[in-house]
């Protein structure tokens, strides 16, 4: 099984009155792969999933997948659900566009218990056999933690799940999860964090910040997994005034506000019910980008 590590972006989703903007959207993956990001995550929670129709989920993914042909990048696509056979038909459609690999969010709102989180993961791994398959644990968002103890026993018991993205915010559950079962793959969820969730064993990551600096995420993981830890946290330290504005306000907001304040793209558009942020925080986040090279398309 061809797994997918290392630098990884949770792409937004560009949009142009109320519709997906598909050239924009091949744009920006491409400034991804011309800076070194080992993969681009379509479809993902920053990139509005909750929001888009089945149809511009799979062509999101068809688009990732042409724009990465032929190159290093490849793509993590999203596919996650609170139903399991809707996260079921979002695998095999993700499977059928070409995708590396897939990563499914946690069920939202209706809090399975660890009994449920297994067999709604078990469902849909053992449905796309061929496909390598990442857990994505982000209990802030979602309501629910995939344990320590639920994460090992899908590791072990289903040949596809190969890791974890981890979005707790802890860096114990990490050293927890590395500690049972070395061999698993955890990427940090959190950009505040990517530094030390790497130097205890993380084998990458799937930013947020990467959609504005993937040229400055891509090298901080490439000197970690290196074993230039100094090299590392000095980037990580550098990019933390700008990875805490990001959350400002609920992902995608900032992040997206960011892109459009850097021109890279043209309109400020969210699906409802998330809109524009504040003009405060409009503001700090122009104050915290100015300390930073952006670089262009």
């Amino acid at each position: 099984m061809n797994i997918v590590t290392g630098s990884s972006t949770a792409i937004i989703t560009p949009f142009k009155n109320g519709k997906l903007d598909e050239q924009t959207f091949a744009k920006l993956i491409q400034r991804q792969i011309n800076n070194g990001i080992n993969a681009v995550c379509p479809v993902g929670t920053t990139g509005e999933s909750a929001t888009l129709t089945y149809d511009e989920d799979r062509r999101c993914m068809e688009i990732a997948v042409e724009v990465c042909k032929g190159t290093k990048t490849r793509v993590l696509a999203g596919a996650g659900s609170n139903s399991t056979a809707e996260a079921i038909q979002a695998a095999k459609t993700a499977q059928a566009c070409g995708v590396d690999a897939i990563f499914s969010v946690s069920p939202y709102y209706n809090k399975p218990s660890q009994e449920g989180l297994y067999q709604h993961y078990k469902a849909i791994a053992e449905s796309v056999p061929d496909l390598p398959f990442m857990l994505y644990n982000v209990p802030g968002r979602t309501g629910v933690d995939i344990s320590a103890d639920t994460t090992i026993r899908l590791f072990d018991d289903i040949k596809n799940i190969y890791g974890i993205k981890e979005a707790t915010g802890s860096l114990e559950r990490t050293v927890e999860l590395l500690s049972r079962r070395p061999e698993l793959k955890v990427f940090s969820g959190d950009d505040a964090i990517d530094y030390p969730i790497l130097a205890n064993g993380g084998a990458g990551i799937t930013s947020v910040t990467a959609n504005l600096m993937p040229d400055l995420k891509s090298e901080l993981v490439r000197l970690a997994l290196l074993g230039d830890f100094a090299g590392a946290k000095a980037i990580n330290d550098k990019l933390y005034p700008l990875n805490k504005v990001m959350f400002c306000e609920s992902n995608p907001v900032p992040i997206k506000a960011a892109m459009y304040i850097a021109g890279l793209i043209e309109t400020l558009e969210y699906r409802l019910p998330l809109t524009p942020p504040s003009k405060e925080n409009m503001k700090r986040i122009e104050d915290v980008m100015k300390n930073y090279t952006i670089k262009g398309l």
